[in-house]
């Protein structure tokens, strides 16, 4: 058969030859197979070893600078890591369009002694936008290798024309640049130099830069992508607790937030300032048991019911009694520990009530400090103990610092013995200098803090006197109406507010008068002026006053609506012996500045 005779070209199978690189290795003599294994190997434990060094914290800054010295000067004398400006806000992927160039931040430079008088770009800085050739290697995304840089391409590679000329002066004879690519997103670029006494980079060279950076871009996006979640979850701290400190009579309060560096520790604490009625400034910190979105979403929602039942003027115990029964009735089923005080400028005191929280600072006028003995009560979420609540004396001069257990706790020492530390540190702050945001620097210089703090220091206002803050007793009978239009006067009068001497005697007449129709007579009488001016009544009723619906031909009930209608605002609330109500007008500017001067 034809197709059996020998050679006939019909019955030829031509062998498949094998690859370039495997032809060139048997070509190749022993010695150089031997030599180039060993350098494979090298190369090998060379990127294995990157695995160990670069990332070994979740810092974006740190982890391109551990890229970088990685590389130097085992790959190259010069290395600096450029990462998007797009990417580094958020934002996946690329967000440039016709003519304008990829806005660059420069994050970490590398060099050996010989070559450390370049002019790199600053780290943090946004870079220029000069080197055409580190574009280009973003806009395509394909490394570039210059083995022998010419003279007309130093200005494509340096950021400035002073760099390129320093580049040339110090002999940088070779050049490859780098995408940074991770999980399909372009982070950035790298871009790697030789100096003398080295020869110029080779494409295997490229090939080991292109793997070691797809190595540490994965480490940078790790970092970039934890930043962006810590950052998120701070930003929605931040935006649970109160933006601003309201002036309160009295007290000059400062507050500090500050977050961990653990995104996963970040969610649980709070505090907050709340102005009351006749004055009175609530105090309030807490910590949710948890961590992270859970945690923040909890704390936002203990915080609204916080405002709201402080707004009804309870006692800090029976606010707490409340807050256990919303904290027990959660979904997510987690415990807070909470701590409230209430600063009343009346009688220059305060009264606290704790629910396992971290016992509050103390300051006295003679600058000892020491804590204040609270009963420590049960978490809120655990109902099992009642909370009994203290009463505490603050003469002007003194401090109040109420703080989470953030600020304490660390990784080595015991809680107590920190406790003890910030007691001696306290101790030894000038009373001028201690404020929130001085203390919250309080904790382990070596390591970044374990916990969230929150902080408030109050300090009591020496300038505050008498004259701001009036309390009267008034008699159980009906001449206690006129007393009170009498004290109102005089005291208005003296203030110079006497054009608010007529809506202040009618409602304190209207007070006065519900209180001894409805509630046993009137208690005491208060008059504030602050950045308002507020009257308020107490007495012995139960029963909470309410506007009534009067009709035409009704004798009474008209009262309260005429309350309602001169005045900024009213209510009232439940004391231990009875009910408060007042109400709040505001004051007309006196002077071009519009300011009272305390005290008058």
């Amino acid at each position: 058969m034809v197709g059996q005779v020998k050679g006939n070209r019909s019955t030829w199978r031509r062998r498949p030859q094998a690859p370039l690189a495997a032809r060139a290795r048997r070509a190749m003599p022993g010695s150089f197979r031997a030599a180039g294994r060993s350098a494979a190997r090298g190369h090998l434990s060379w990127l294995n070893e990157a695995g160990s060094r670069i990332g070994t914290t979740l810092d974006l800054q740190r982890t391109a600078r551990e890229f970088a010295e990685f590389a130097v000067p085992a790959l190259s004398d010069g290395a600096a890591v450029d990462l998007l400006e797009s990417v580094l806000g958020g934002e996946e992927g690329e967000r440039w369009m016709g003519p304008d160039l990829p806005a660059m931040r420069a994050m970490a430079v590398a060099l050996i002694d010989d070559l450390t008088s370049l002019e790199p770009e600053r780290v943090g800085e946004v870079t220029s936008q000069d080197a055409f050739i580190g574009v280009q290697c973003i806009m395509t995304r394909r490394p570039i290798l210059i083995g022998r840089i010419r003279p007309e391409e130093f200005v494509r590679i340096a950021p400035t024309k002073s760099g390129a000329v320093q580049l040339r002066k110090l002999g940088v004879h070779s050049y490859m640049v780098v995408p940074l690519i991770a999980r399909g997103v372009l982070l950035g670029a790298a871009d790697f130099i030789r100096g003398p006494g080295r020869p110029p980079f080779t494409p295997t060279d490229l090939a080991l830069a292109v793997e070691l950076a797809s190595k540490a871009a994965v480490f940078v996006d790790n970092a970039r992508l934890y930043g962006r979640e810590r950052e998120h979850v701070v930003s929605l701290q931040r935006s649970l607790l109160p933006r601003a400190v309201p002036q309160t009579p009295g007290l000059d309060v400062s507050t500090c937030y500050t977050p961990t560096a653990d995104p996963g520790g970040v969610g649980g604490d709070w505090f907050d300032v709340i102005a009351l009625p006749g004055g009175r400034t609530a105090l309030v910190v807490g910590d949710v048991m948890a961590h992270g979105l859970p945690a923040a979403a909890t704390m936002g929602r203990l915080r609204t019911v916080a405002r709201a039942l402080i707004a009804l003027d309870l006692a800090p115990d029976r606010m707490l009694d409340r807050m256990d029964m919303v904290a027990r009735d959660l979904e997510e089923d987690q415990v807070a520990t909470c701590l409230i005080a209430v600063h009343d400028p009346a009688d220059a005191s305060y009264t606290l009530a704790c629910a396992g929280h971290l016992p509050p600072l103390l300051m006295s006028v003679d600058g000892t400090v020491d804590y204040v003995d609270v009963p420590a009560g049960a978490p809120l979420g655990a109902g099992v103990v009642p909370y009994d609540p203290v009463r505490l004396a603050a003469p002007p001069g003194s401090r109040l610092i109420l703080f989470t257990d953030g600020l304490v706790k660390t990784r080595t020492e015991d809680i107590d013995v920190q406790m003890e530390r910030l007691l001696h540190h306290v101790a030894g702050m000038a009373p001028d200098g201690l404020d929130a945001e001085a203390l919250s620097a309080f904790g382990p210089v070596a390591h970044p803090r374990l916990d969230e703090a929150a902080l408030i220091v109050a300090a009591t206002r020496p300038s505050v006197t008498d004259p701001d803050v009036r309390v009267w007793p008034l008699p159980h009978d009906g001449t206690a109406a006129g007393i009170a239009r009498e004290l109102v006067r005089e005291r208005l009068g003296h203030w110079q507010l006497t054009e608010l001497t007529d809506v202040t005697e009618l409602v304190v007449s209207e007070l006065v008068g519900n209180a001894l129709r409805y509630g046993g007579g009137p208690g005491h009488l208060r008059l504030l002026r602050h950045d308002r001016l507020v009257v308020e009544v107490t007495d012995t009723g139960p029963d909470l006053p309410q506007i009534q619906h009067s009709g035409l031909t009704d004798e009474g009930g008209r009262g309260l609506q005429l309350v309602n209608m001169l005045c900024r605002r009213w209510g009232a609330c439940r004391t231990t012996s009875g009910k408060l109500v007042w109400a709040e007008q505001d004051i007309p500017d006196m002077s071009p500045a519009g300011a009272h001067p305390p005290g008058s």
